[in-house]
């Protein structure tokens, strides 16, 4: 029995998130019918986490064991040939028999685009969040420092998540501007049901002078979700990398 690790790349505009829905379709479910289809047996992934209907995904990390003999490179050209344009393959090999996607995950990267400008973007409108109040950037990489490190992020999580503990590291964020373009970049060894979404929400909200960058503390000690900003919608948002 082989183990097989892939990163999958794909556009979360069609699909219900990452795994299987009962009430629509998830690129889980399109990737192990077709790896089932190849391999000939039913296959069934392993992912890094889940993510929310909309959300995309550069580096998303599955495995999956398999008794196919076919090449792991062979099997990622053929998947790639079958899956939909919205779904692919972009890295494949065989690994030990220990790796698990989610459990050896040491870390994970998300993105999370705003296009700020008085005018929305064509090409930018399925993975930025249209925002054309002026946002102030200085005060916003400034409330960043309050984020990082441990912390219990229960203010910043919705109530879907059903964990043992609130408690995650956030290692780096910043924010960063190109042009219209703010990219909020965040790594953690573990995030919340919308955490993401709502850090930067709540980063929004400084930016407009709705909270100060020192309220973080306040809010990081209530526990309390209704102190922190509102949930950013799903389309800006981007799983960046899992590390191992």
């Amino acid at each position: 029995m082989r183990n097989i690790k892939m990163i999958i790349e794909y556009e979360g505009t069609n699909y219900h998130g990452f795994q299987r829905q009962h009430n629509g379709l998830a690129v889980q479910e399109v990737l192990e019918d077709k790896l089932s289809f190849l391999a000939g047996e039913k296959v069934t992934l392993n992912s890094s986490g889940r993510t929310d209907a909309g959300v995309h995904a550069r580096g998303q990390v599955v495995n999956f064991f398999t008794s196919s003999k076919i090449s792991a490179w062979k099997l990622s050209l053929a998947l790639n040939n079958l899956l939909p344009d919205d779904i692919v393959v972009t890295s494949i090999e065989d690994v030990p028999k220990s790796f698990h996607a989610r459990y050896s995950a040491k870390s994970k990267r998300y993105c999370y685009y705003i296009w700020n400008s008085s005018f929305p973007s064509v090409f930018w409108r399925k993975y930025a969040l249209f925002f054309p109040r002026k946002l102030d950037l200085p005060i916003m990489q400034e409330a960043t420092q309050y984020l990082q490190g441990e912390h219990n992020f229960t203010a910043f999580c919705n109530g879907k998540s059903a964990v043992k503990s609130f408690v995650r590291h956030v290692t780096a964020l910043e924010i960063r501007k190109d042009e219209h373009l703010l990219t909020v970049d965040i790594e953690a060894n573990g995030f919340l049901y919308n955490m993401v979404r709502i850090i930067v929400g709540t980063l929004v909200e400084i930016g407009v002078g709705k909270k100060e960058p020192g309220d973080l503390k306040k809010i990081i000690a209530s526990q309390d979700r209704k102190k922190a900003g509102f949930t950013a919608p799903p389309e800006g948002l981007f799983l960046q990398e899992v590390k191992y």
